[in-house]
């Protein structure tokens, strides 16, 4: 074992359990900081993470504190549990730009500040750790009070079993701004409201939910993965004719000049921090709104077809 538990991770959402489970199978003495009636607590628990506490605790014990949970927190638990409770010359790693970028942390000049932002999933971080693998990490060091950022760092690379191939060297300004647009007008917002749209349409021209699904969502992955090997121009010489001289004549039309100035005033409200603002508003009555509007983004049908053809409940049969 090293020496005394010196690493904190706050938080034990999808990436909290990947992080502190890596870096506990890394020989990294860890300690788990959640709120005392935090349900996390008996997964972190079952999971095998032993030393739990509060946060204020944990920041007590650790001088390396990885922020693990969500970002609109982040400005009343590092103000009310964590920077009074910091030693000196910490090292504070954040997974994600948002908080430093848009001021809602602002540390003490004796710390570290580190960016390392998985490029997926806590899932995938820790299938990839387990198989000996790695997906993609922006990263970046925004300040190095203590004088030894790049050594907590590197030590950080070598525990997780991050390949630095698959590395990206970054601004906590760009992985903010980018990372935000991505989620909401490509990856997440963008394409699952595309997929909504293209099977509302075949369903109500008469085809089954099913056969909807598997015509316009079904293949996703199978796309993005000759996209993510090939570029957009090598995914279309991989696909049949019909579907290459198809999405000549039509993609231009679904995906056009209005849908750019659209996403380019979205961007504009991420960069003046409009997004920040809201988002840092949120209360948990209003993310139990927000969940209930979501369902109205989809539709029983979809989401039944969804569950039926997943690749997990395949496995099961």
């Amino acid at each position: 074992m090293r020496d005394k538990i010196t690493t904190a991770v706050i938080g034990y959402g999808s990436q909290g359990q990947a992080w502190a489970q890596n870096l506990r199978d890394s020989g990294r003495n860890i300690v788990l900081g959640l709120p005392l009636r935090d349900p996390s607590r008996k997964l972190a628990s079952r999971d095998g993470i032993h030393h739990i506490t509060s946060i204020a605790e944990a920041t007590k014990l650790a001088r390396i504190i990885i922020f693990a949970f969500p970002d609109h927190l982040h400005g009343k638990v590092f103000d009310e549990e964590i920077k009074p409770n910091l030693k000196p010359k910490s090292s504070l790693i954040f997974l994600h730009g948002f908080s430093i970028h848009f001021g809602t942390v602002k540390p003490p000049k004796n710390c570290d500040i580190i960016l390392l932002a998985p490029l997926g999933p806590g899932l995938a971080v820790r299938e990839k750790y387990i198989g000996h693998e790695s997906i993609g990490y922006f990263y970046g060091i925004h300040r190095s009070g203590s004088g030894h950022a790049k050594r907590v760092l590197d030590q950080l690379i070598k525990d997780l079993r991050i390949d630095r191939k698959a590395m990206i060297k970054t601004t906590f300004r760009d992985e903010a701004i980018g990372d935000l647009f991505g989620e909401q007008a490509v990856l997440c917002g963008g394409l699952s409201q595309l997929i909504k749209a293209g099977y509302d349409t075949l369903t109500e021209s008469g085809l089954s939910s099913d056969k909807a699904y598997l015509e316009v969502a079904y293949q996703i992955d199978l796309i993005a993965d000759l996209i993510k090997k090939y570029g957009v121009e090598g995914m279309s010489h991989r696909i049949s004719l019909a579907a290459r001289y198809g999405s000549y004549l039509t993609g231009p039309k679904i995906i056009n000049s209005g849908t750019k100035r659209r996403m380019k005033k979205i961007l504009s409200e991420i960069k003046t921090g409009r997004f920040a603002r809201r988002l840092n508003c949120l209360t948990p009555a209003k993310i139990k709104e927000l969940d209930r509007q979501l369902k109205k983004l989809t539709s029983p049908s979809f989401e039944q077809s969804a569950r039926k053809f997943s690749p997990i409940n395949s496995k099961k049969k």
